[in-house]
């Protein structure tokens, strides 16, 4: 096992659009429901700070893999996707040291239900983090990807450019959750 180590540093906002559980009070109206319950959007852990849940650096990785479709030396049409996808395991989430208290929104006017070209709009505040960097670590368990730890580095600085997290991610059309990639590191463990 390949264990993969490095910081991410945001080099565009990061934005939450998770889903509100809350339900409206007798008489709340819709600006009123939203001012108070849009911090829900964010993933926060028990202390109160906001991170990137692991299962996010997971799926951009994959995500890369597939968009970028490389074949792998030496294996005729084979691409990493498959390798990336069975062969990395994330963990833990990435916590981003801010309290979710001390977050700001933005006001966006957005289709009601989500859907792209929707015709009823309403305004809904979405979490947003001008600078932000995290932690990230996770394994390498394919062989392929052992073998060769500068592709996962490629690859996590292609998801970076290409991919990004939450919200309004390049992947999605957007531009935000992009980050550049330091202090990469490898070390072997069983």
């Amino acid at each position: 096992m390949l264990k993969v180590g490095a910081d991410l540093i945001g080099i565009s906002p990061l934005s939450y659009s998770g889903p509100i559980k809350s339900v409206k009070d007798t008489g709340e109206n819709h600006d009123a429901f939203e001012e108070r319950t849009w911090r829900e959007r964010m993933h926060v852990d028990k202390n109160g700070e906001v991170y990137i849940p692991a299962n996010a650096l997971k799926n951009m990785l994959t995500g890369v893999a597939l968009f970028l479709s490389e074949t792998v030396r030496g294996k005729g049409k084979a691409t990493y996707t498959k390798h990336f996808e069975a062969g990395i395991l994330v963990v833990d989430s990435m916590p981003l040291g801010i309290k979710a208290k001390d977050v700001p929104c933005e006001r966006l006017f957005v289709p009601s239900d989500g859907k792209k070209g929707g015709s009823k709009r309403v305004f809904k505040n979405f979490p947003i983090i001008m600078d932000w960097q995290t932690h990230c670590e996770f394994f390498a368990l394919d062989p392929i990807l052992i073998a060769d730890p500068g592709k996962i580095k490629e690859y996590l600085e292609h998801a970076g450019k290409f991919i990004g997290f939450l919200r309004f991610r390049p992947r999605n059309g957007g531009f935000y959750g992009r980050f550049s990639v330091k202090n990469f590191k490898t070390e072997k463990v069983r």
